[in-house]
């Protein structure tokens, strides 16, 4: 018997052995992840292990020896080169070949880099997307020098945070008009564009990084920024975003729609064949959605395990992610696309929440050091309730009764 192969040992994949096991999958399984290590916890490598505040054994999602015990073949530093869906087989770098009744692709995502001609292959340049690159970058971050963060998203910021922290001096660099355009309205924009001032980190928005500057040796000594401004820098953090991780999906003839496509189930264009993950998009209230997050990553990879025993369970997503900033803890629910409404609730300056609406329904809120505004709202979300934006904005009002609305 072939069994269940997974490809791609992150947290999606970790998640959806686990559960095959715990459904009470007796076969063959095999996780094959690229890196020399366990799976591990990603969050944490921009902001408490970057930090120095957690050791390597506590990143990881579960202890090496869970595997062994669950009967998981754990193949570590192995590279897949090929899919051969007719044969289902996976063939790996070192040329070794392992047959699947089932595969799941669980394969994540990428980081986008700097092009190599504007200095993105120069010493010193990092992007902070695993283990590797977090433990290369470590020796740079030391008190007095100088970073320069190419990115206004979370990760870019995060980054800056930690550098921050550290006592380096820290420029942040964002192209479009303003940091977190992408995800989050103007004033949450605003928040952390305070929050990062307060801390010393000098942000330019709307400016575009021409090229980086470097030394004789190779190594990255500065910047010189769209509008002519040259920075001198020690070392850089990209964070401009990611890709899913779709090469080995399309090599293998797969349907590809902004991922891996795949229909409610988690299965693919291959009836063989599954997804989980940042890699894949999947069937969201009448659209496709490819979501960039933990929690998405175990919830969609326990229902594809599910599926994949023949349960035929619909995954629907209950989108919510998360940030650690200094001492400011952003918790999002839901998604604010198409907004046309935001209603601040603050308590204090650092205690505030962003509550998002479309036609008068609640569809997210962003709420920086407030967890109950958080609950609430994730909970009224979920059950695709609203919320009288009156109540929200007065801050002594409790939003308890909203739930029983």
């Amino acid at each position: 018997m072939s069994g269940i192969v997974v490809i791609g040992a992150g947290q999606a994949g970790s998640s959806l052995v686990a559960k095959l096991r715990k459904e009470g999958f007796k076969g063959p399984v095999t996780l094959i992840g690229a890196e020399p290590v366990p799976p591990y916890q990603r969050p944490p490598l921009s902001k408490a292990y970057l930090l120095g505040e957690m050791e390597l054994e506590r990143l990881y999602l579960r202890p090496e020896s869970y595997y062994a015990d669950q009967d998981i073949a754990l193949r570590m530093n192995a590279t897949v080169t090929g899919i051969d869906p007719a044969a289902k087989t996976v063939t790996l770098a070192d040329g070794e070949v392992l047959s699947y009744d089932q595969l799941a692709l669980t394969t994540g995502s990428v980081p986008r880099r700097l092009p190599d001609e504007i200095g993105g292959a120069l010493k010193g340049v990092y992007g902070v997307r695993t283990l590797a690159d977090v433990d290369a970058m470590a020796h740079e971050i030391r008190p007095g020098a100088r970073a320069l963060i190419v990115g206004g998203g979370y990760i870019g910021l995060e980054a800056a945070a930690v550098a921050a922290k550290k006592g380096m001096q820290v420029t942040l660099v964002e192209m479009a008009d303003r940091i977190l355009q992408r995800v989050a309205a103007p004033e949450t924009s605003a928040y952390f564009r305070k929050l990062h001032g307060d801390h010393g980190v000098d942000i330019c928005e709307g400016i575009g990084l021409q090229r980086l500057l470097g030394d004789e040796g190779g190594h990255v000594t500065g910047a010189e920024l769209s509008d002519g401004t040259q920075l001198k820098a020690d070392m850089v953090v990209v964070g401009v975003g990611i890709a899913p991780a779709t090469a080995l999906a399309e090599a293998a003839g797969l349907d590809i729609d902004n991922g891996i496509r795949t229909d409610a189930h988690g299965r693919t264009s291959d009836p063989s064949i599954w997804a989980a993950g940042d890699c894949c998009s999947f069937p969201y209230h009448g659209e496709r959605l490819r979501l960039e997050s933990v929690p998405n990553a175990i919830d969609q990879a326990e229902v594809v395990a599910q599926n994949m025993l023949g349960a035929g369970i619909d995954y629907v997503a209950t989108p919510w992610f998360w940030s650690d900033q200094y001492d400011v803890k952003l918790q999002i629910a839901g998604l604010n696309r198409g907004y046309d409404q935001v209603v601040e609730r603050r308590t204090d300056d650092k205690v505030v929440s962003f509550w998002y609406y479309h036609d008068g329904q609640l569809i997210a809120v962003d709420a920086m050091n407030d967890p109950r505004a958080y609950m609430v709202g994730k909970r009224l979300i979920d059950a695709g309730k609203s919320a009288d934006p009156a109540v929200v904005a007065d801050a002594s009002a409790d939003l308890k009764p909203l739930l029983r609305a």
